[in-house]
């Protein structure tokens, strides 16, 4: 896949697939002397590679992304914790507005930043919602954002957030319960958003079986993000 911010190839895909898979490589858990073995043992249903993490060494977004790019021809998306991680070894960025919490460093201050090296180089640029879902576990990006999450029966709140951001001109919903969550997004909640909102869903945080992520695509998610349960190699 060519970079292009013109054609927007990947959310053409989002927006068209019931089915997509993206495995999610964290930079700050993984070397570059490993991303072969950890490339050559994609599942078969994987869609997409996306890179990222909360708390990432500057400029080891990029290498992992370089070594990604030379052992597969899937595409990679970037999944920026900041500004510090963007990479031009990609074919799309996630440009992550944290619509669930309240700070403007991740509401609007990183996209600033950021501008001047996505002005440089020509990659897919997708507008992003991003919210928290309490997962019941104490999450690096909670930390790192100092927001909270949203309750999972605080449905109504979550409708009415991603609607909002809707609004505002994003084109993609990603639900996200964190890394190693004990209670992934629950199922109802993809389902009452899909009656209501037109944009395709992303959704992960301690999704660990392939079963779980075909309940998500019945409910309506576009793409299911699995990352722990792959490196620790217990994905079933």
């Amino acid at each position: 896949m060519q970079n292009s911010i013109d054609n927007h190839k990947i959310l053409k895909f989002l927006n068209a697939s019931t089915a997509g898979l993206a495995i999610l490589i964290d930079p700050d858990k993984e070397e570059v002397e490993g991303i072969p073995n950890l490339v050559k043992g994609l599942p078969v249903e994987t869609t997409c590679v996306l890179v990222g993490g909360s708390r990432v060494e500057p400029g080891k977004s990029d290498l992992i992304c370089k070594s990604i790019k030379l052992f597969t021809s899937l595409p990679v998306m970037l999944f920026p914790g900041d500004e510090k991680q963007l990479s031009s070894n990609v074919d799309a960025v996630l440009f992550l507005s944290l619509v669930s919490g309240r700070n403007p460093e991740f509401l609007i201050n990183q996209h600033v930043k950021a501008v001047p090296f996505l002005r440089k180089h020509a990659l897919e640029v997708i507008p992003t919602a991003y919210l928290l879902i309490d997962g019941e576990t104490r999450t690096a990006v909670r930390e790192v954002t100092q927001t909270q999450p949203i309750p999972q029966d605080s449905v109504q709140l979550i409708v009415d957030t991603c609607l909002a951001a809707k609004f505002l001109g994003m084109q993609l919903i990603y639900l996200e319960a964190g890394s190693g969550a004990q209670k992934p997004v629950d199922l109802n909640i993809i389902k009452k958003l899909k009656q209501e909102i037109d944009l395709p869903i992303m959704v992960g945080g301690g999704i660990r079986s392939l079963s779980l992520a075909k309940e998500y695509y019945k409910a309506g998610a576009r793409m299911v993000v699995v990352g722990t349960a792959y490196e620790q190699r217990t994905l079933k």
